[in-house]
């Protein structure tokens, strides 16, 4: 079998711009894990044309999946938590290839995981839960209990991913069975909401105060990478934060995580006159008394 599927990837190996090939097999007991296909390659190169790339084959009535991936998106899924299958299989896939164990490399990297950022990472999943949160206690207010229903689960699924990272792990796919090791008090409220014989409207009343606390307690925490970065300059506009290297990896969730932070005194607006008397710019600045009295 590895002979058949050498074929298909070793061509690209040789390529310069090729940094490491994994091969993950399908296991019985989550065959989710590969998109229900036999085997995965996933082939990682400096650089590339389209940022990923698919191409699908079939021999002997299996399926295979080919992804080429450019190591710049491979870098923001890690951050972002976007694509975390991909942890798994570079942690459990077979090395194919790599080019000056590039691949050892990463491994040993994700199981570090200051190296990509355990900040940043941290500061992402908060500004997912600061949207989760708000837009599901609007629909609680409105009355469209099923709506908040869904996103106080999202909300608790980005607060057991904080507790991982928090704890120096790396969030994997079977993120509840690693949080209720870690932090109990989570799973806790994940039961609560599915077991619970209160009515949804209750249910969702006591899970979005418990939501809310423990989003206040890890304020100072999660906003450590974005006060660390406004502190680098005087003033920031939207559009500088938008193109920060490290906090593009916000992407939508950047503005109201901003709004958030200017709300709990974090970060402090100064308007600047424009050309027009009537309106002025709104500028940004880090609140370091604030922040540091934290």
């Amino acid at each position: 079998m590895d002979y058949i599927l050498r074929s298909i990837y070793q061509e690209r190996a040789s390529q310069p711009e090729t940094l490491g090939v994994i091969l993950v097999n399908k296991r019985e007991d989550q065959i989710n894990l590969t998109d229900t296909f036999d085997t995965i390659i996933l082939i990682i190169v400096k650089e590339a044309q389209q940022p990923i790339f698919t191409k699908h084959y079939c021999y002997e009535e299996r399926k295979v999946a080919m992804h080429v991936v450019t190591e710049d998106l491979i870098n923001k899924w890690i951050y972002i938590g976007r694509n975390r299958r991909l942890v798994d299989w570079i942690f459990h896939g077979k090395v194919m290839f790599e080019r000056n164990e590039y691949m050892s490399n990463l491994k040993m990297k994700l199981e570090d995981f200051s190296f990509f950022g355990r900040k940043i990472k941290a500061g992402v999943q908060f500004a997912k839960l600061v949207r989760s949160y708000h837009e599901g206690k609007e629909f609680f207010q409105r009355g469209d209990y099923l709506d908040a229903y869904n996103h106080v689960v999202k909300s608790l699924q980005y607060l057991a991913r904080l507790s991982i990272i928090e704890s120096g792990l790396y969030p994997e796919v079977t993120v509840w069975s690693q949080v209720k090791k870690i932090e109990p008090s989570i799973y806790k409220l994940y039961e609560e909401l599915v077991t619970s014989r209160e009515s949804i409207e209750k249910r969702l009343e006591l899970l979005f105060l418990a939501i809310e606390f423990s989003m206040n307690s890890r304020i100072q925490s999660c906003s450590q990478h974005i006060m660390e970065t406004l502190i680098t300059k005087d003033l920031w506009t939207i559009q500088d934060l938008h193109n920060h290297h490290e906090l593009r990896y916000y992407s939508v969730e950047l503005e109201l995580f901003v709004e958030f932070l200017i709300e709990k005194g974090y970060i402090i607006i100064e308007e600047i006159e424009s050309k027009n008397e009537s309106i002025s710019h709104r500028l940004y600045r880090a609140n370091t008394k604030h922040y540091h009295e934290q």
